[in-house]
């Protein structure tokens, strides 16, 4: 989806959306490697070597296994979240919003601005 046309959906549209997507990758079991072709496409160098790509790739992977099998053990037996399954996703994604807010500083940090560009 172009940048203009994402400007013009709604918060609302375009949660949608994404939510959509995001189920569809569930399903056909490519949501992972979909997050890493946004990630190389939106802040990769487009001058990465193939080897660091590669690296890059599997660090992504890497990352996502271990918050996967960490929340599979971290998870108490049963099939209804208890109240320390929910703390911990709290924690989790406490943490994981830190980050996003530091990536999404570096990435406007990094990017050209309209007299730079």
């Amino acid at each position: 989806m172009g940048e203009a046309k994402r400007r013009r959906m709604s918060g609302a549209d375009f949660r949608k959306l994404t939510t959509e997507v995001t189920k569809r990758l569930t399903d056909e079991g490519k949501l992972i490697e979909a997050g890493w072709v946004g990630l190389r496409d939106f802040v990769i160098s487009k001058d990465a070597s193939d080897v660091q790509l590669a690296e890059m790739r599997m660090a992504f992977f890497a990352g996502a296994q271990h918050v996967f099998s960490s929340m599979m053990t971290f998870m108490e037996e049963g099939t209804e979240p208890t109240d320390a399954d929910l703390r911990r996703m709290d924690h989790l994604h406490a943490e994981l919003e830190r980050f996003r807010v530091e990536f999404e500083g570096r990435i406007a940090q990094a990017a050209p601005t309209k007299g730079n560009a």
